[in-house]
């Protein structure tokens, strides 16, 4: 006698908790072996749809196992010939459309204020809400603008600053739009072609929150990836350096179409703003790769100390330096100069603003 397996479904939320436990799932992804390879949760077993049925035995029967695929079709497809085998399984809920979009918040006093750190693991975009007394600073919101309102508003926090690091080239901002639902005062540096009304940053302006406490604009500009990348500096313990310096590299020059003189200006930005700061200042970048390890209820954060003894990039001298960068650059994010001009405000926001979204992040040297 056949008996058939079950077939459940999950949300990419209750998937992140189970990522980093014990227990973590068999993860079975059933899209073509170039969608995976372009882009996947990390640890999946890539057996197409197509073949699932002739390698079932790939599969194990004594494990929790979760079906993913784009946006949930095909998962469900597999997922019944696994009920057929009599192999119990769950559906991810919208596939790696919805993974894109799964947001995950850790929370830490620092320099006298409270820092959350909003991450999005499908894509490795971070974005910081930083607040004390009753003010809170947001730096590189998403789209999800009703996620930064509503922490804000829990911790009892108004939101009084809104604040781009950059142009963003392979996600959409939400700057315009959280300030727009939770007012606070847009900020940004006039060396990026935004093409709408803002504050321009000041080198050296600092934005209180309470007393003693506040953020301050370190360099109005560290350009490189863009003209206008800004860094902010969080006391003596922590700097917000956009997409300057990652944990696992520093960004890609190439993205503004004059890669040699941004990759000059870059090893400037790293060698005379970032590396003379304190050893001990936590690094909070606005992506991180997949080589990056990510756990639940850990900060995604590395001292620049530990940045300046374990980046290969930042031993070079400025000609090699240039050399490496103009060598080992990447394509370009998918959409990337579309995303670029509704971040800077020359295209509206369409409905498939989700779409342009999906896929990596590609703001990285790689390394």
């Amino acid at each position: 006698m056949t008996t058939t397996g079950t077939i459940s479904h999950l949300s990419t939320n209750e998937l992140v908790p189970l990522l980093d436990s014990p227990e973590r799932p068999f993860l079975l992804d059933v899209r073509e072996p170039d969608e995976v390879a372009d882009w996947s949760i990390e640890g999946v077993v890539n057996i197409p749809l197509g073949g699932l049925s002739e390698h079932l035995s790939k599969v194990p029967t004594d494990q929790r196992i979760v079906v993913i695929c784009a946006k949930g079709m095909r998962a469900q497809a597999g997922a019944e010939i696994l009920a057929a085998a009599g192999i119990d399984s769950e559906v991810l809920d919208g596939g790696m459309g919805a993974w894109a979009s799964t947001y995950e918040v850790v929370e830490r006093l620092i320099a006298g204020a409270t820092v959350l750190q909003i991450r999005r693991r499908g894509k490795g975009c971070l974005s910081y809400v930083i607040g004390a007394g009753d003010r809170a600073i947001v730096i590189d919101p998403s789209l999800n603008v009703e996620l930064y309102a509503s922490l804000a508003a829990d911790h009892g926090w108004q939101i009084t600053y809104v604040l781009d690091t950059h142009l963003h080239a392979d996600h959409l901002s939400g700057a315009r739009a959280l300030v727009e639902r939770a007012g606070g005062e847009l900020l940004l540096s006039d060396a990026d072609p935004f093409g709408f009304a803002f504050t321009p940053l000041r080198d050296g302006q600092r934005l209180d929150l309470t007393d003693n406490v506040g953020l301050t604009v370190s360099a109005v500009s560290v350009p490189g990836h863009t003209e206008g990348s800004t860094m902010y500096q969080l006391g003596n313990e922590a700097i917000f350096t956009g997409d300057t310096l990652f944990l696992e590299s520093v960004g890609r020059p190439d993205l503004a179409d004059h890669a040699e003189s941004f990759a000059h200006n870059l090893y400037r930005s790293l060698h005379e703003r970032i590396l003379p700061l304190s050893s001990e200042a936590l690094v909070f970048p606005a992506h991180y790769g997949t080589v990056v390890q990510v756990r639940a209820g850990e900060l995604v954060t590395r001292t620049l100390g530990e940045l300046r003894t374990t980046l290969p990039a930042l031993f070079l001298d400025e000609t090699a330096f240039i050399d490496w960068a103009l060598k080992n650059v990447k394509d370009r994010p998918p959409n990337y100069q579309r995303i670029v001009r509704i971040n800077a405000g020359d295209e509206d926001l369409s409905s498939d603003a989700a779409e342009m979204e999906l896929g990596p992040n590609r703001c990285a040297v790689a390394s």
